[in-house]
Order: structure tokens, then C-alpha cells, then sequence
């Protein structure tokens, strides 16, 4: 009954996974996604309005197709981690991590006691099927799959540290923070960012850990595959949305009550 965790695994053998961001909070919206061919939909809770419940929800509309849910929670508070893992979560993206003690922190709160600080509370969560994975805790940790953020000038000046850490399945570089942190806001595309993100990606590779971006654009994206980068997320569902709102006016624009001409006379 234990669910493999195949993300964790393509993404260890360097296999490139393609994402989506979900960031709608919604149940509905993320089933939609899910049945789409992508490899992996972040449900983000750092930046969209989530809670554990809406988390909860987008998880279990997911389940039932292929995509792999990510879940990104606000911070790597370890009780916030506790209840992301209890309702089923098996990989997750904590942002701001900025050295190895936050990274050491991160991989404590994901493993039980006596290595680490994750609460017990396996019989009545989801993550075991409330009991009947009867060696879920024993086991779990062989699924979980851990993703940290670098996305500040302290982190960059850290990652060695951070990529030696035990328990890092990958790291994910946060390009609108990491830009801003540099003195670049609202410009990830600044040659000096992106020398910087070419220079991560492919250090993170070297040591051996798989390396995250997202990119909307489809250059950048596929610029970024080929530094290095195996888990790309290439869309964003609430930019999509607006996006196809607004294309669909496009063409009756002016047509509206009231755009027409009064009669003088």
C-alpha cells in the first residue's frame, strides 16, 4: 500500500521532470492540471493562498493521475513540515534555506526520532492510510523526498555547505528572490543573474544532487536543461489563466455596451 515516490527516483537518476506551478489553491483547478501530461505540479504554499486543508485537498484531487504533487509549504517551521508530511506530502520544496544549519534543520524535522525531530502521529495520518501502512515510520523516509531553495546572495555564498548536507535530494534556485537579493529586482534575466544561475545549476549537478528552476519563459527553460537542470517547472496555472482571459477578449474589444457612437443632432 506504501506509494513509491518515482519523482525521487527519476530525478536521482538525472531524468529531466517537467512542472507546473499551481498556485489557484484550488482542488478543481489542480485536477485539471493533473490531467495533463506534466511530471510534477508544485502546490504552493509559500506564495498562494493555502492552508493545510487546501493543501489537503489539491493532494488528494492529484492522487489519482500520474503528476507528481510537490508541495511547497511557508517556511521550514518544523511543526508546519509535521502536518505537510501527515496529510501526505512526499516531496516538498522549503524555501529560504540559506545555510547549512537551516538545510540540517529541514532534514530533522522530516525524519523521526532518534535521528531527527517529525513528530509521531503516523496511525492517525493519511501518510500511513491511518494505519495500515503498519511500517510506515520504519520506511518512510526511503519516499520522502526533500527540495530547498537557494535564492539569496548568503545561500549562493553557502551552497557547498548546503550541498553537502545529508538528506538533500535536490536544490531549486529561486530566480526572483535570488535577482532581487543580487540588486537585480524584477530582473531575472540580467546577465549577471544569469551567469549565476548557470554557475549553481551546474555545481549542484556536480555534487551530485538534482537541480530545480522555474522558468516561464521557454528559452530560459530550456537554457536552464541544458545546464543541468532535471526538475524545470515551465508554467504557472494563475498566469495561464490570465493570460487565456485576456486573449479571449482580444477580439471583441470595443464591441461592448456603450462603445458605440451617440447620434448628435
Amino acid at each position: 500500500m506504501r506509494l513509491k515516490n518515482k519523482f525521487k527516483e527519476a530525478i536521482a537518476k538525472g531524468e529531466v521532470q517537467i512542472g507546473l506551478w499551481l498556485s489557484t489553491a484550488s482542488p478543481y483547478m489542480a485536477e485539471m492540471a493533473a490531467t495533463s501530461d506534466y511530471d510534477w505540479l508544485l502546490i504552493d504554499g509559500e506564495h498562494a493562498p493555502n492552508t493545510i486543508q487546501t493543501l489537503l485537498g489539491q493532494l488528494q484531487a492529484v492522487e489519482p493521475y500520474p503528476a507528481h504533487p510537490v508541495v511547497r509549504p511557508l517556511e521550514g517551521d518544523t511543526a508546519l513540515l509535521k502536518q505537510v508530511l501527515d496529510i501526505g506530502a512526499q516531496t516538498v520544496l522549503v524555501p529560504m534555506v540559506d545555510t547549512a544549519e537551516d538545510a540540517k534543520r529541514v532534514v530533522s524535522a522530516l525524519r523521526y526520532p532518534p535521528v531527527g525531530k517529525r513528530g509521531v502521529g503516523a496511525s492517525i495520518a493519511r501518510a500511513s492510510r491511518w494505519g495500515r501502512v503498519s511500517d510506515y515510520m520504519a520506511k518512510a523516509e526511503e519516499d520522502l523526498c526533500l527540495l530547498v531553495q537557494v535564492e539569496s546572495c548568503e545561500a549562493l555564498k553557502n551552497l557547498d555547505e548546503i550541498l553537502a548536507v545529508d538528506g538533500i535530494d535536490g536544490v531549486f534556485i529561486g530566480p526572483a528572490d535570488l535577482s532581487a537579493s543580487m540588486g537585480h529586482p524584477d530582473d531575472a534575466g540580467h546577465p549577471e543573474v544569469l551567469e549565476t544561475i548557470e554557475r549553481c545549476i551546474r555545481r549542484i549537478r556536480e555534487q551530485g544532487k538534482a537541480a530545480g528552476f522555474l522558468a516561464v519563459d521557454k528559452d530560459m527553460a530550456l537554457k536552464c536543461i541544458e545546464w543541468g537542470a532535471n526538475f524545470v517547472a515551465v508554467a504557472v496555472d494563475t498566469m495561464l489563466y490570465i493570460n487565456a482571459i485576456d486573449e479571449a477578449l482580444v477580439p471583441f474589444k470595443g464591441l461592448s455596451k456603450g462603445s458605440e457612437k451617440k447620434k448628435s443632432y
